[in-house]
């Protein structure tokens, strides 16, 4: 068998030419920062060698991807227990779909190798924009994508910089729900169990959950954990051995929800009777539990229908409205009670 053909790289470009790496990516891509010159030199030698990464060849011939991209930094098991993002997806492509535009989803394990993911989508002409979420403290992907010069959109925010677009919901509008619904049912030690206090979501519903439970805040009142069940057993656990327990705990999402019943239950507490408990995520995982969990409803493929209508009208150069945050409703079953 004759040996395989060495498939030429951006850097071979670069090389050939005595330019920059960057310099040839932005002459493959028409972007500004090179002479016509350099364009010219750099198209014609791709040509020449056939340099084909996937889509860039496409892109020579003046053809689109009509495919937008969502790279999400988390840890894949807890990804498989959230129904969120899923839901989310798939109101996304509902919309897309109807424009002819595919969905291209890849999961990291860190910022970085996200970055580099957008940096390679966005050389490539792979996708014609991107939505990204969970945005960080010092978060490095908005101003990224905005040198990249590729339309994105934020699924949650607002971006404290204002560099990106977004589609939110209101964080502190559903503490109010819980925290209102929880002391009209006669509970006065809230606790509650948050994702990472770096993601700024978690952060905005951790300051709005403290500002809501005031003056009925257990001790410790929040706990931080990572997402997953483990760290939302742990939680609990510690919550229920401090020296005044509270008489409502408060999950993020439904998987910490589920690990802190059974937490609960470990313990040979009750709930409600004992100890009530709400979600501020809703899925079908709540009303198949017993008993039910009192969850926050917010439908996630319509955020995800909401996320991909705007970002399709920035890949565009449609006007993109400015769109108030997403109202919570608070949905009341079995796992709360009047005490």
């Amino acid at each position: 068998m004759p040996p395989r053909r060495h498939r030429p790289t951006l850097k071979d470009l670069a090389a050939r030419l005595g330019i920059s790496e960057s310099a040839a990516s932005f002459a493959l891509n028409g972007r500004p920062g090179v002479s016509e010159e350099t364009r010219r030199r750099v198209l014609d030698l791709a040509k020449e060698l056939q340099w084909a990464p996937h889509h860039a060849a496409r892109t020579l011939s003046g053809i689109t991807s009509m495919t937008v991209g969502f790279v999400l930094t988390r840890d894949v098991r807890e990804f498989g227990m959230e129904s969120f993002y899923l839901r989310l997806l798939t109101g996304a492509q509902s919309v897309l779909s109807t424009r002819g535009y595919g969905l291209l989803f890849q999961m990291t394990s860190a910022v970085d190798e996200e970055l580099a993911v957008l940096r390679r989508w966005s050389e490539e002409r792979r996708v014609e924009g991107v939505i990204i979420s969970d945005l960080r403290r010092g978060d490095p992907r908005p101003a990224y994508l905005k040198e990249l010069g590729l339309p994105a959109v934020l699924a949650g925010g607002p971006d404290p910089k204002k560099l990106l677009p977004c589609v939110t919901v209101d964080d502190a509008a559903a503490m109010r729900l819980i925290v209102d619904h929880l002391r009209a049912t006669g509970h006065r030690r809230l606790a509650y169990v948050s994702g990472p206090a770096d993601l700024l979501h978690v952060h905005r519903r951790i300051a709005a959950f403290r500002k809501a439970a005031a003056g009925s805040l257990a001790e410790p009142g929040v706990i931080g954990t990572d997402y997953g069940d483990e760290q939302g057993l742990a939680a609990t656990r510690w919550l229920i051995e401090a020296p005044v327990r509270p008489d409502a705990v408060v999950f993020d999402n439904e998987v910490l929800a589920v690990a802190g019943v059974r937490a609960l239950r470990g313990a040979g507490l009750s709930v409600p009777a004992d100890i009530s408990v709400v979600s501020c995520e809703d899925s079908a995982i709540c009303t198949a539990l017993q008993p039910s969990l009192t969850a926050v409803q917010r439908d996630p493929a319509v955020f995800g229908e909401a996320v991909a209508a705007k970002l399709l009208r920035l890949i565009h150069d449609e006007p993109v409205p400015d769109a108030d945050a997403q109202q919570p409703n608070l949905a009341v079953r079995e796992s709360t009670q009047q005490r």
